[in-house]
């Protein structure tokens, strides 16, 4: 709510004008018609006395005119047509009676504002149209028929100037419109952004908790089954299994404390820094503790790396070896690492055979990695490979502004 004010009140025109929701348009407009009716009441009073010889004075009649010229605006947020058509009505009587101009078309005008800025543009033009036809009826044509006596035809000038004016009235009310609609419009693509990038946001967390939780369960279910397979027969290996489930645990469990503490506080600064391929080691260590075997290569010279790059880089190697050690057979894997002039090739290998149907690589594991890449800018290929086994084979571009780059960037507390 707080941030909602705060934004109205830095440059963001009055709720009128953009026709933002709120509660203006749940009731009725009481101060504003109130105080034109003072307007138009005291108004016509002032005008009568200087057009008395000319035209009918102002009676009960005409009072309950203007009242009901006004009053009926009462209705203008919720039944505009309503209210433009009556407005325009009681106006017409009350020229058609004979009674003094003067601000009872301020009332029309209102109206016919109101009926514009909510969509009625035909019926607005329509009741003004009806007024000014009325009175060109009634100033050339009916005034010998009408009060009051002796009245002459009016000067066509004067219909000239009536209809500036009721044009006047509808550009503005057009103008007031086209603005309603362009802040709309403004207010649904915010929204939408807004929606995309807590989307965005969601998906990037769920890829994190992922691959942080993929990888180390992985090592704690075989670790677990080692431990159980040798805990009568050769505790100490055992033992050894339970401390590698021990360190894997630990560190799954500062990973997704990292990750949710950046949903609890988001824009803080990071006080650590993002997994990065420096960690390399510490994968290959926790394959090993997995009973899988890896070789590594790194080819060109590293240069310059890019946080978002750098996290997805080790993301993807840390996701292509965990689905070694739950879907292949092998118990070895070599991971490749080459830095080229603009990218960086990641190449992930092992011998197979597959260990389960969904070892071709449909599971959320390679759709993440997918994911990862595409948003830099990047490509993954994954598949069975000729000779047998699996490949992963991944290009990331090394351009600090390559799409969604922003977005991979981890803060960690």
């Amino acid at each position: 709510m707080e941030e909602q004010r705060s934004h109205r009140g830095h440059g963001e025109p009055p709720r009128w004008l953009t026709g933002a929701p709120g509660r203006s348009t749940s009731r009725l407009p009481w101060p504003s018609t109130v105080l034109l009716g003072a307007v138009v009441m005291i108004g016509s009073t002032i005008a009568a006395r200087s057009q008395m010889d000319e035209r009918a004075p102002l009676d009960l009649f005409a009072r309950l005119l203007l009242f009901l010229a006004v009053a009926v605006l009462l209705l203008r947020h919720r039944h505009p047509v309503t209210a433009v058509f009556g407005s325009s009505a009681a106006a017409m009587v009350y020229l058609a009676a004979g009674y003094p101009y003067g601000p009872v078309f301020l009332a029309v005008a209102v109206g016919c504002f109101s009926a514009v800025v909510a969509g009625h543009r035909r019926a607005a033009w329509s009741a003004v149209g009806m007024v000014w036809l009325g009175h060109v009826l009634v100033a050339h044509w009916l005034y010998r028929l009408l009060p009051p006596s002796g009245g002459h035809a009016a000067p066509w000038g004067q219909e000239l100037g009536i209809a500036a004016w009721a044009v006047a009235i509808v550009t503005a009310a057009e103008f007031v419109r086209v603005r309603r609609e362009q802040w709309a419009d403004r207010r649904a693509e915010r929204k939408a952004a807004e929606q995309r990038r807590a989307d965005e946001e969601r998906l990037r967390m769920a890829r994190e908790l992922h691959d942080v939780l993929a990888h180390s369960i992985s090592v704690i279910n075989v670790q677990s089954s080692v431990g159980l397979a040798l805990i009568d027969s050769d505790p100490e290996q055992a033992r050894a299994a339970l401390t590698t489930i021990k360190a894997a645990s630990k560190e799954a469990l500062g990973e997704v404390r990292q990750v949710l503490d950046t949903l609890r506080t988001p824009g803080d600064a990071p006080r650590t820094p993002a997994p990065g391929l420096d960690r390399l080691p510490e994968l290959v260590e926790q394959a090993a503790s997995a009973g899988l075997t890896v070789t590594t290569e790194t080819g060109g010279e590293r240069g310059p790396v890019p946080p978002g790059t750098d996290l997805a880089a080790f993301r993807i190697v840390q996701e292509a070896l965990t689905n070694v050690v739950r879907h292949s057979g092998s118990r070895t894997a070599r991971v490749r690492i080459g830095y080229e002039p603009g990218r960086i090739r990641l190449r992930i290998d092992d011998d197979g055979p597959a260990t389960g149907d969904d070892a071709g690589g449909s599971g959320n594991g390679l759709a993440g990695m997918r994911e990862r890449a595409a948003a830099l800018g990047g490509t993954i290929e994954a598949g069975p490979v000729a000779e047998g086994g699996f490949r992963v084979l991944a290009e990331l571009p090394l351009l600090s502004d390559a799409p969604g780059a922003a977005a991979h960037k981890e803060e960690t507390p």
